[in-house]
């Protein structure tokens, strides 16, 4: 059986206020925009954002919300094989 995975209510809070501030940057859009929508149980992160997301986590200068939304974004992505 596999087992649902979702966005916590905290990351989607902190996707909302991401979205709702004007100076959040392109990718942190990008990425809370995958959060919230995958708040239900049924989403899952596509290729595109799951390597949007990597590339996020590698990147030093990213900012710690960038950062924590990639993680749940990431988390979210189907195993394969």
């Amino acid at each position: 059986m596999t087992r649902q995975r979702h966005s916590s209510h905290r990351e989607a809070s902190k996707a909302s206020k991401v979205l709702r501030d004007p100076k959040s940057s392109d990718r942190e859009r990008k990425l809370a925009g995958s959060v919230l929508s995958q708040a239900r149980p049924s989403a899952e992160t596509s290729n595109q954002l799951a390597d949007l997301a990597a590339k996020v986590l590698d990147n030093p200068n990213a900012s710690a919300t960038a950062q924590s939304l990639a993680g749940s974004v990431l988390s979210q992505t189907p195993r394969r094989g």
